[in-house]
């Protein structure tokens, strides 16, 4: 659903949009931008949260992961 927003964009933006913009309308430049750049969020923050999981990562739990890799693996195939 698209709602009527206003927002002011800087001119030298603007000015880098027009140049980009290809063939499509100003706004459906402007959307898609803004997509790629909620898209970039999104993954920024899933990058840091992999970052804090395995910071707390030992060495020694390696034997563990072996184990549940293995039981994932039967549990899988059904035995």
């Amino acid at each position: 659903m698209r709602q009527a927003k206003t927002f002011t964009i800087s001119a030298e933006i603007l000015s880098k949009i027009a140049s980009t913009k290809g063939v499509t309308s100003t706004i459906a430049r402007v959307n898609e931008l803004q997509k790629r750049a909620l898209d970039l969020e999104r993954r920024e923050r899933l990058e840091l949260e992999a970052a804090e999981f395995f910071s707390n990562y030992k060495a020694d739990a390696v034997p563990e992961r072996h184990a549940y890799q293995k039981a994932s693996k039967e549990a899988l195939s059904g035995g």
